[in-house]
């Protein structure tokens, strides 16, 4: 049996329905140090518990829970526990062109401080590697991760910041909307969308977000959760109606339904059909 204290487990996500992947780390080491390595992605981690020193840049940076790390492709470094009790962090290592989406240039955007305190993009980070760890969905991950991502280049790095005003958002979002419920047994990827409007996908979920209030995954599991309902009411079983509207198992149309409802889609059918009889 292998020391519970030393854990890792990988997960990838696809971003959109045949689209890159993007691999997720969640890890937990007492005494693991890496080895020196360099990675063709950008590193960025959030440290959950304890404490981690990096040599990195010729120096060396410790992480503390809470912390966001950046480490940028190609810069050698390693990693291992600063403190008795170990470290864990999550972690995600993310293609260079995600990070320069809604900033302008073309150079990588350059962190100057691989150690960031910013306790709400790091909230959300921690939210989104959960939630996507637990259920990859193509939709999910584009919506979620491109967005943080730049976020994260937009707030900490000496790239410029893109301006985000976008002429007619509500009808990018409107026609966005349509076509995922129109094809929400296999949506079209975000790229895919914005390249059909003429976009860049940080601007189409902008457009999204501003007009809808959700990004775009949300709003498909929203509507889902509506469709499912009717099935429910006309007395389809729970694992039949989530397949018949594009959730991946009952397992995730439960997690939504409870989301939007407050019930289970099983307590809610069997109190239609009590109410019936």
């Amino acid at each position: 049996m292998g020391n519970v204290r030393e854990q890792a487990r990988w997960t990838r996500a696809r971003l959109g329905r045949c689209g890159p992947v993007l691999d997720l780390l969640t890890a937990r080491f007492a005494r693991h140090e890496y080895a020196p390595h360099a990675h063709d992605e950008y590193t960025v981690g959030v440290t959950v518990g304890g404490l981690e020193v990096i040599a990195y840049r010729g120096g060396r940076i410790v992480s503390g829970p809470g912390s966001i790390v950046v480490l940028e492709p190609g810069e050698m470094h390693t990693g291992g526990p600063a403190a008795p009790e170990g470290y864990a962090y999550q972690a995600l290592y993310a293609a260079p062109a995600l990070l320069g989406e809604g900033t302008l240039g073309t150079a990588l955007p350059y962190f100057p401080d691989p150690v960031l305190h910013d306790p709400e993009l790091a909230a959300a980070l921690r939210r989104t590697h959960t939630d996507l760890s637990a259920h990859p969905d193509p939709l999910e991950a584009e919506s979620r991760l491109p967005w943080l991502l730049a976020a994260l280049a937009r707030r900490h790095s000496t790239s410029r910041a893109e301006d985000c005003t976008l002429p007619g958002a509500r009808t990018v979002a409107l026609t966005v909307r349509d076509r995922l419920a129109d094809e929400l047994l296999a949506p079209p990827s975000l790229a895919d969308l914005a390249a059909d409007l003429g976009l860049s996908r940080y601007q189409l979920l902008r457009a999204f977000r501003t007009t809808m209030g959700v990004p775009p995954y949300a709003w498909l599991a929203q509507y889902r959760v509506a469709r499912a309902r009717a099935l429910l009411d006309a007395g389809v079983r729970p694992a039949e109606a989530a397949a018949l509207v594009g959730f991946a198992d009952q397992a995730h149309l439960t997690r939504w339904f409870r989301r939007v409802l407050g019930v289970t889609p099983a307590a809610y059918r069997n109190s239609v059909q009590d109410a019936g009889r």
